[in-house]
């Protein structure tokens, strides 16, 4: 079994720190897609895919630095699927069955996001100029379309950002972080909840760091120091006795306090990349304490005192509960391990 799919002198890894290891994700992709459920490790193939998990896919495999051929097979796989759920007018499906259908309308919800995000990531740092190339004009079919829901928006902000790295006059990403920084960056803060919610729900960091990627880039102060203080609030809320205690499912609001479960890995990898990405944007050294506290949680620093991963594969499993964790390794734990643990290395790097 391959310990990492980074070429034949993958460096040493101290036993404190989580490695990005790509035999999971490997086992739960087929020729057509990445499944969404695992029982335990064996993909629950009847479930059939979901473009949610194959952009966090896509993303995952686009960002790994130097991927071996098992990665960049997957890769081109991914980039696959995420354009074939495309319809012409920028809508996007989500749910394919196991025989290859899609299941559902075209639609803009969270996976619209996703896929934008996806895609920029994609055309920003696919290891081809094809897939490069492939990856921009999907971006720009689903770009054309505007989600009257945040985190939809915001995801699809942290793909415009993504594409403006290497594409800074693309009209399509300005365009969708322009109306990220009017629709979220400019509602106020009430007083005593900074929140632009009345609870905490799911993708909370997410939502901080595309404000802070969309001040950052158009510029805007305003926005920045918007999503500068929305992510402080979240890291004061969520960090308890020196570890993660993220949102759980059930959400968080006003004057609730104390750990919550189930905790989703999910949420500490969106933490680990809005910690990152302040870190980049301020230059602050602090901000990196973050994806040190995700990469703790899943070593087992977090409020069940459980290891939320299997270093030998690379699984991710599917839940923080009181007695320990949901055992299944599903798609998204796995890429949420995947994405923290690509983060810890570059943090370690930088210090």
């Amino acid at each position: 079994m391959r310990p990492v799919d980074a070429g034949p002198t993958a460096p040493v890894v101290p036993a404190d720190r989580i490695r990005p290891v790509f035999d999971h994700l490997e086992a739960l992709t087929d020729e057509r897609g990445l499944f969404e459920h695992a029982r335990l490790a064996t993909p629950r193939v009847e479930h059939g895919y979901c473009v949610d998990d194959v952009a966090r896919a896509l993303v995952v495999t686009s960002q790994e630095p130097h991927p071996g051929p098992v990665v960049q097979r997957l890769h081109e796989g991914y980039l696959a699927f995420v354009l074939s759920a495309l319809s012409p007018d920028g809508a996007c499906h989500n749910r394919m069955d196991p025989q290859g259908r899609w299941a559902d309308d075209a639609g803009l919800g969270d996976w619209w996001g996703r896929a934008l995000w996806s895609l920029g990531v994609a055309a920003a740092s696919s290891p081809t100029a094809g897939r490069r190339a492939r990856a921009l004009a999907g971006f720009r079919i689903a770009a054309q379309r505007r989600s009257p829901d945040h985190r939809a928006s915001a995801f699809a902000a942290l793909g415009a950002a993504e594409l403006l790295r290497v594409r800074p006059a693309e009209p399509a990403a300005r365009a969708l972080l322009e109306h990220l920084a009017h629709t979220l960056g400019r509602q106020p803060a009430a007083p005593g909840w900074v929140w632009p919610e009345p609870r905490l729900t799911y993708a909370n960091a997410t939502l901080a760091e595309a404000l802070l990627v969309a001040g950052a880039v158009l510029p805007d102060d305003d926005v920045l120091a918007r999503g500068l203080e929305l992510l402080t609030f979240l890291m004061r809320t969520e960090v308890q006795d020196g570890r993660l205690s993220v949102t759980p499912v059930a959400g968080r609001g006003p004057g609730e306090v104390g750990g919550g479960f189930d905790q989703q890995p999910i949420e500490i990898a969106a933490i680990a990349q809005a910690c990152a990405t302040a870190h980049r944007v301020t230059g602050d050294p602090a901000w990196l304490t973050g994806v040190e506290l995700a990469q703790r949680w899943f070593l087992g620093d977090n409020d069940a005192a459980t290891v939320m991963y299997d270093p030998a594969t690379g699984a991710g499993y599917d839940g923080l509960e009181p007695a320990g964790r949901n055992e299944n390794q599903g798609a998204e734990s796995t890429l949420a391990l995947l994405a923290t643990a690509q983060l810890a290395r570059q943090a370690a790097e930088l210090r």
